[in-house]
């Protein structure tokens, strides 16, 4: 295998032939070989017929073989990050180790990211080593304070959601090591927790209960080892349309268009924003062929079984990263970043809001912003989501009330939310896709700011908290980006995940999905 610092070039003819850069091509190629090699692991090397620990180690070296043939030896920097948190998890012992591993893991991928963008090549949108370290530092930070939760703090000062997660033993070498680059995930993820890969590993991922509204538990679904054919033939299908889509139309329709002066100077205030909302809505297809596929290539492992519905039918969500008729009808911020990179959100959620002691919600968009990257766009589009998440909560807890009582008045509510939805989410994101600061501010400059200043003065009029009829306790000021897809999480048996629902009921928050880990 040719390789280099920046991957094999053995499929330069392809790339030349398809005209995309080399990088990309290696990450495709290597997650279609990823999926058939799923198959294979989960048919050859099925828990039943093969130990746990060839299990790890096959995962492992797959995984790292991948690395190698899309990143050249920058793949070492994963075995050195993970390598380096492994030994601070071994010798800080449980009370500190998650704070080290925090710090160590974000400030070591952040180096990589300083390294990248601003001495090899700023600008360069494409497929990275940064990436899988993402991933990675993810993992490392998640397990480490799952380790903590579970080896050091008391059983009363935990969460339900920590209570079921934490991991009461220090896992081997080899078992950490698979966990952060086996092959399904190193290239593109998601996140999974250390429990729910483990369990997958050692053939426990089937033996779920099926727990109603009431939390009661049915086991008859038990002995069933379920097929993910037709989730993993799904997913392909929705990767295959957004590879398509993003081939023909995403070119045509580039976001830097809508910094143009001659754009700016002839279009007229509507078609501005159509073509700002249709440039942003083709952006996205790219993120769902990407994550889409890799929830594909888990669920072929056997990776991501999340239990039944009601109706006896297998769910393969479990570490699925977004819902793509959520996103393009979203008629809230929090609906829309309630079903975009879900994983990340409940690392967000889990590190960082749940643990902070103050301002949680600025604290977590502080911590997104520095995993994300050391562009300046991704800091602005971060501070301006603030300010949105801020504001749209306002506004909807004092005024979406009046509007639910009568079918037609809600229609329109909905629609007149959907378009201020997708108008403020494009507005928002721009600067993550032109990434500098003055592209970033010509943009928001032509538009005269005039949805920070919307925000402002909303922020100032409105308040936070909702006064309901009848007297009902004010809502809690929570972030919506951390607080994602609990009631999801929570009940196995339910089918569908109500974005509109703002309150929490701890006492559901999660049934342990598998008895034999119930400590």
């Amino acid at each position: 295998m040719a390789t280099s610092t920046t991957g094999c070039t053995l499929l330069q003819p392809l790339s030349n032939a398809v005209r995309l850069p080399i990088d990309q091509v290696n990450f495709v190629v290597c997650q279609l070989f990823a999926l058939l090699a799923a198959i294979w692991f989960r048919t050859y090397l099925h828990s039943s017929k093969t130990s746990s620990f060839i299990r790890h180690v096959v995962a492992t070296l797959l995984g790292l073989y991948l690395a190698l043939f899309c990143f050249g030896w920058y793949a070492l920097h994963f075995v050195v990050q993970s390598g380096i948190s492994y030994y601070i998890m071994i010798i800080i012992g449980v009370e500190n180790m998650h704070k080290y591993c925090f710090v160590f893991a974000l400030g070591y991928l952040t180096m990589c990211q300083i390294t990248r963008v601003y001495i090899f090549d700023y600008g360069q949108y494409s497929a990275d080593f940064s990436g899988p370290m993402m991933i990675i530092t993810q993992k490392i930070t998640s397990l480490a304070y799952e380790i903590h939760d579970g080896m050091f703090r008391k059983e009363e000062e935990l969460t339900p959601s920590q209570r079921c997660l934490a991991v009461r033993r220090m896992p081997s070498l080899l078992e950490y090591l698979s966990y952060n680059c086996n092959f399904m995930g190193i290239l593109a993820g998601p996140l999974c927790s250390y429990k729910d890969y483990i369990t997958f590993i050692e053939g426990r991922s089937y033996q779920l209960t099926q727990s109603d509204a009431n939390g009661k538990e049915d086991v008859k679904y038990e002995q069933t080892d379920p097929s993910p054919n037709i989730a993993v033939t799904q997913k392909l299908l929705i990767c295959g349309l957004s590879l398509l889509f993003h081939m023909t139309v995403t070119k045509t329709l580039p976001v830097e268009y809508n910094i143009d002066d001659n754009f700016r100077a002839t279009v007229s205030l509507p078609m501005r924003i159509i073509y700002l909302y249709v440039s942003l809505m083709a952006a996205r297809p790219k993120y769902y062929f990407a994550w889409t596929l890799a929830d594909a290539i888990n669920n072929a492992a056997g990776f991501g079984f999340r239990g039944y519905d009601k109706n006896g039918a297998s769910r393969w969500d479990l570490i699925s990263n977004l819902r793509i008729q959520h996103i393009e009808f979203s008629t809230s911020f929090k609906m829309f970043l309630d079903n975009w990179n879900i994983q990340t959100a409940l690392w967000l959620k889990r590190v960082c809001y749940e643990r902070a002691s103050f301002s949680p919600t600025i604290q977590t968009f502080i911590l997104s912003a520095i995993w994300h990257g050391v562009y300046p766009g991704y800091y602005l589009t971060f501070l301006t989501g603030v300010l949105m998440t801020l504001a749209a909560r306002a506004m909807r807890n004092n005024i979406r009330h009046y509007f639910v009582e009568s079918p037609p008045v809600k229609l329109c509510y909905d629609v007149i939310t959907w378009i201020a939805t997708q108008v403020a989410i494009s507005y928002t994101v721009v600067p993550f896709v032109l990434l500098s600061v003055k592209p970033s501010f010509m943009f928001y400059s032509s538009w005269y700011f005039c949805l920070h200043i919307a925000c402002i003065l909303v922020l100032l009029i409105l308040p936070l908290k909702r006064t309901q009829k009848g007297g009902i306790e004010q809502e809690s000021i929570k972030s919506s980006w951390p607080k994602k897809l609990e009631e999801e999480e929570n009940v196995l048996g339910q089918n569908s995940y109500s974005t509109t629902n703002n309150s929490f009921d701890q006492k559901r928050e999660i049934t342990c999905r598998y008895p034999a880990l119930k400590q």
